[in-house]
């Protein structure tokens, strides 16, 4: 019996386990040849995205009025007209939405002469705070400037210059004359 549990022991010690039962493993580690892989370099050209000669910039709202359809809002913006269903998440002119509703114009859009759009009403002057103001036009009144302007509807000299194609604030404003307004804030 007792040289049955010597072979026992003898064959258990040749399997790796100790003497408390556990299996244990010994591998022999020696140097290893790693290869260092450079970065990747991409070959793939920098994207640069660009706004078209008089463009927004920035994205509108445009409310819905009566007799509208999607070419006739689509052309006042400068778009086509999958821009603008594309836009707001509609699949098909059918989906147009009601007069009194909201379409998002992209930032690609391009305030045009004869735009339908609806006139905005100027925030008072130190009202603290933008709103939410669409973009809209506005008819310039006696003793108006650029900045003044800039003032009463809160928005940037340069969104006010692109919204109307003004190289420079240089520009000659008369009573009666109708510009374009940037949305609020912009």
């Amino acid at each position: 019996m007792r040289s049955r549990w010597l072979v026992l022991a003898l064959a258990l010690g040749a399997c790796g386990v100790d003497a408390a039962g556990s299996a244990t493993t010994i591998v022999p580690i020696g140097p290893t040849d790693f290869a260092t892989i450079p970065p990747a370099v991409t070959t793939i050209a920098v994207a640069v995205t660009t706004l078209p000669p008089g463009a927004v910039g920035i994205e509108q709202i445009y409310v819905v009025q009566a007799g509208d359809s999607p070419i006739k809002v689509a052309s006042a913006f400068g778009i086509s007209v999958e821009q603008l269903l594309s836009w707001n998440g509609l699949i098909s002119t059918a989906q147009f939405p009601y007069p009194g509703r909201q379409l998002k114009i992209p930032p690609s859009a391009q305030v045009t002469v004869n735009q339908t759009q609806q006139t905005v009403v100027a925030n008072p002057v130190g009202k603290p705070g933008c709103g939410n103001r669409p973009a809209g036009t506005y008819e310039v009144q006696a003793g108006d400037s650029v900045s003044a302007i800039r003032s009463k509807f809160c928005v940037s000299v340069s969104s006010l210059l692109v919204a109307n194609q003004w190289p420079s604030v240089d520009v000659f404003l008369y009573p009666g004359k109708k510009i374009n307004i940037p949305a609020a804030g912009s």
